[in-house]
C-alpha cells in the first residue's frame, strides 16, 4: 500500500471533507478497508508482531464505533479490544501503569485500547483522581515509558485521538438520551465532560503537548463526521504499518463420508426446537 507522508512537527492530522458521505458509499469504502484488516492480521500473525493502538478523544468521539468497524470482520483472538472499567481498590495501590501492562500484546497480537493509561491526563485530572504529583510524574514519565518499554521493545504503537466540537458533542448526547438502545452509554462522569468542556480542553491540550514524542506521536481525528472519521482512522492506520499480503492454504471442502444405514437427519427428540415462525 501507498503510504502517506507524515508531518515531521505537530501532532499530525487527517482532515474530513465537509460534504456528508452516504451509508452506501460509506460501506462499500468500510468494505475494502476491512479486506485489508484481515490482510493486517494475517501478516501480523505470519511475523509474530505485536501492535498497540490507543484511542482516546472527547466523550462521544467515536472511540467504541471506529474500534468495532475494525473488529467486525477480524478475529477476535488477534485484534483484541481492551475496555478496562474503573480501577479496584487492588488496582489502585499498583504502580499506575501495571494494570496496563497486563494487556499488552504477545507475539501475533493487536491490542485495541478504548481508553487507555492517558485516563490520568484526561479524566483523573479534570475529576480530581489524582493529586498534581501523580499527573506531573505521569507526564514525565510516560514518553520514557512508551519509547523503552514498547517501541523499543519492537511492539509497534499507534496514539490517535478523536476530537468533536463543543456543538457536536451535545448533540451526541442528547442523541444518546433520546434513543434507548443508547442509555447504556450515558454515565455522570459523561455528561459531567458537558459541562467541563473547557478544563477537558486544557488538559487534552497538555497531554497532547507533553506526549507527543517522535517516538510515539499522537494522530489527531476529527471526527464530527462520523464516516469520515472511521474511514480516515483506520486508513491511516493501514498505511502506518509496512504489512505485506501473505499468502495462505486455503482448504478444500472433502467429500462428506458416506451415509450409515438407518441413520437419519437432525438431532432427534431431546432438544426443544425454536418454532420457525421466530
Amino acid at each position: 500500500m501507498a503510504k502517506n507522508k507524515q508531518k515531521k512537527r505537530g501532532a499530525t492530522e487527517a482532515t474530513a471533507a465537509s460534504d456528508k458521505m452516504s451509508g452506501k458509499q460509506f460501506e462499500n469504502e468500510l468494505a475494502k478497508l476491512q479486506i485489508e484488516l484481515v490482510r493486517l492480521q494475517t501478516w501480523v500473525q505470519a511475523k509474530k508482531a505485536r501492535i498497540i493502538v490507543v484511542f482516546e478523544g472527547r466523550d462521544t468521539a467515536g472511540k467504541g464505533g471506529v474500534i468495532s468497524r475494525i473488529t467486525a470482520r477480524t478475529s477476535p483472538r488477534v485484534y483484541r479490544h481492551v475496555a478496562l472499567p474503573a480501577p479496584s481498590d487492588r488496582e489502585k495501590a499498583q504502580v499506575y501503569l501495571q494494570r496496563y501492562i497486563a494487556h499488552f500484546p504477545a507475539a501475533g497480537e493487536i491490542i485495541l485500547f478504548d481508553r487507555s493509561w492517558y485516563n490520568r491526563a484526561g479524566v483523573e485530572r479534570v475529576m480530581g483522581f489524582c493529586n498534581d504529583e501523580q499527573y506531573e510524574r505521569f507526564l514525565v514519565l510516560v514518553p520514557a515509558t512508551e519509547r523503552e518499554l514498547i517501541v523499543k521493545n519492537g511492539i509497534i504503537l499507534r496514539k490517535y485521538f478523536l476530537d468533536v466540537s463543543q456543538d457536536e458533542q451535545r448533540r451526541r448526547f442528547e442523541a444518546r438520551i433520546n434513543t434507548p438502545v443508547k442509555h447504556w452509554k450515558l454515565s455522570p462522569m459523561d455528561t459531567e465532560s458537558v459541562r467541563r468542556w473547557w478544563d477537558y480542553t486544557a488538559a487534552y491540550q497538555r497531554m497532547i503537548e507533553a506526549t507527543h514524542t517522535p517516538d510515539a506521536p499522537w494522530h489527531i481525528v476529527p471526527a464530527d463526521d462520523k464516516r469520515r472519521a472511521r474511514l480516515n482512522l483506520i486508513r491511516h492506520l493501514l498505511d502506518s504499518i509496512p504489512y505485506k499480503k501473505v499468502d495462505i492454504d486455503l482448504p478444500k471442502i472433502p467429500k462428506a463420508q458416506p451415509r450409515p444405514k438407518g441413520a437419519t437427519e437432525g438431532l432427534g427428540g431431546a432438544g426443544q426446537p425454536i418454532p420457525s415462525h421466530y
